[in-house]
C-alpha cells in the first residue's frame, strides 16, 4: 500500500486530470438526467427550476471542458490527440495497479 501511495503522490498532474475527467463525466450525466427530468415535470414551477439547474449544469460543463482543454487533458476537436491521451491514461492506470 505504501508503494502505491508513493506512486500516486508523484503523479500530481495525472491526479488533476483524473479528478477533472471524473467531474466532467459527472456533469455530463447531470445534464442528461436533468434534461430527462425536465421533460417529465408536471408543474410550471418545477419546469422552471429544472430549466435553471440544466443551464447551470451546462455552464459548469463548459467551464470544466475549457479547463481541461487549456491543460491539455481533453481534445474534443481531435480524435487522434484524444486517443493518445486516453491510451496514456490507461497505461498509467495499469502500471499503478501492477505496482500495488
Amino acid at each position: 500500500m505504501l508503494e502505491f501511495l508513493k506512486n500516486i503522490m508523484g503523479m500530481k498532474g495525472m491526479t488533476d486530470q483524473v479528478i477533472a475527467t471524473d467531474f466532467l463525466i459527472s456533469t455530463k450525466s447531470g445534464v442528461i438526467n436533468t434534461a430527462l427530468a425536465l421533460t417529465e415535470s408536471a408543474t410550471p414551477e418545477l419546469r422552471a427550476e429544472l430549466e435553471n439547474q440544466l443551464f447551470q449544469a451546462i455552464d459548469t460543463h463548459e467551464q470544466i471542458s475549457d479547463y481541461m482543454i487549456a491543460k491539455g487533458y481533453y481534445h474534443p476537436r481531435s480524435l487522434k490527440d484524444q486517443l493518445q491521451i486516453d491510451v496514456q491514461t490507461a497505461n498509467t492506470a495499469t502500471s499503478l495497479a501492477k505496482s500495488k
